[in-house]
């Protein structure tokens, strides 16, 4: 990843507008360099560090750190406050919410092999999900185990060689709703379900991207589809990975057209906006 990239954010400092999503993304397998890798543990509290520091496995505190630094420094791009000066405490629903933000940022992460993303936007509930579909999990068993009866039914309904790339389509849908609720498996997956449309909407970004996406529920569920909106996205000559996004407005939103921006990200150097050219 070849980055146009500066040091001073004053330069870099972006607006985030009503109906917007910001998508941003960093390899953490890139990032080897030992004096930025130093910044980014300036970066934590005392208590991100702990937590940091309980992974087993090098890789694994290797991708903690990154994805701590990532955030602090990619929400300093919305505000003059210093990445080490963010700080951070459990909402109503468990989920990290920024405390005191001199905007009503909302956000949230996910992260597999080589990647970690962050969806942000303005006052409403917002989850995401980035999934590798290479892994060697029996997904077919899982989804049989967790995914509605109408979502099974149309998934083992596909060809053979089109059942495992509709299991990570409704995957990372689910995980990004239960996300955006910030309940996590306390919802759970067969509750709810989702209809996808497969026509892609026309873009420069660098995904092909899905949001004829349909949400209902069991009879149980109390939940209104009218204030939820849905994406499916599929990289541009990266077959690796699937991302869902999923957000919950406060009012009926199948109306509004939201607007994403895709960012590419190096902590504490800067970031590239992305479309194809």
């Amino acid at each position: 990843m070849t980055l146009a990239l500066t040091a001073q954010k004053s330069k870099n400092s972006l607006k985030i507008n009503q109906h917007e999503i910001h998508l941003w993304q960093v390899n953490p397998s890139e990032i080897t360099q030992t004096e930025l890798l130093d910044k980014y543990k300036d970066l934590l509290s005392a208590d991100e560090t702990v937590k940091q520091q309980r992974y087993k496995f090098a890789n694994d505190r290797h991708d903690a750190l990154v994805t701590r630094a990532f955030i602090r420094d990619l929400l300093s791009y919305y505000a003059d406050i210093a990445p080490n000066e963010w700080q951070f405490e459990k909402g109503e629903k468990d989920k990290p919410e920024i405390v005191n933000p001199p905007l009503p940022l909302r956000f949230n992460i996910s992260h597999t092999k080589n990647l970690i993303i962050c969806v942000v936007t303005l006052e409403d509930d917002i989850g995401c999900d980035v999934e590798n579909t290479t892994r060697n999990n029996d997904v077919l068993a899982i989804a049989d185990r967790y995914f509605s009866v109408t979502e099974t039914n149309e998934l083992f309904s596909l060809p053979k060689e089109q059942q495992r790339h509709r299991f990570f389509d409704y995957w990372t849908l689910k995980e990004s709703y239960i996300k955006a609720w910030g309940l996590g498996l306390a919802i759970p997956l067969k509750d709810f379900s989702f209809n996808i449309i497969d026509t892609f909407t026309e873009t420069s970004l660098p995904f092909a991207i899905k949001n004829n996406i349909n949400l209902s529920f069991a009879q149980h569920r109390v939940d209104n589809a009218s204030i939820w909106q849905n994406w499916l996205l599929y990289p541009v000559g990266n077959e690796q990975h699937r991302i869902a996004i999923a957000l919950r407005a406060k009012n009926q939103n199948q109306d509004i057209d939201y607007k994403l921006r895709c960012f590419n990200s190096i902590p504490l150097l800067g970031y590239q906006e992305t479309l194809l050219t």
